[in-house]
């Protein structure tokens, strides 16, 4: 089959120009993106998500360990990424009464992501003067 008669994804990675490729193959992957870093991208997040990938902690300990971040910051945050499915929020009998937050499974499986995000940063950002 000629390559003008193939579909670009048929062809050798080579062979295949911008004008084999129409405009709209990339735009879904395009649009996952925007998806993503539009819930993960919001200041605090993946730091959040960071913390818990250590295991539970109580707001507290989040306050404590992420240093920088107000507490309605933090609770919007933490309410947000329950909504989203990627924590979970467990009320502990006192007294006193105390609430912990854990990844779920769905946040467990965006930690590789994130921990390949951070690795780049490492390697191609400026460090920060902390």
């Amino acid at each position: 089959m000629p390559a003008e008669a193939m579909p670009p994804q048929a062809m050798p990675a080579g062979d295949v120009s911008a004008a084999d490729v129409p405009a709209d193959a990339c735009r879904p992957a395009a649009e996952d993106l925007a998806r993503a870093f539009g819930f993960l991208g919001r200041r605090w997040t993946a730091i959040i998500l960071g913390h818990l990938s250590h295991g539970p902690a109580g707001f507290r300990d989040l306050s404590r360990g992420i240093g920088g971040i107000s507490d309605s910051v933090l609770s919007e945050r933490l309410a947000g990424l329950a909504a989203g499915g990627l924590i979970s929020r467990e009320v502990c009998d006192g007294p006193p009464v105390t609430v912990l937050y854990r990844l779920t499974e769905r946040g467990r499986a965006l930690m590789p992501a994130l921990d390949l995000i951070a690795q780049w940063a490492r390697d191609n950002l400026p460090p920060d003067n902390c």
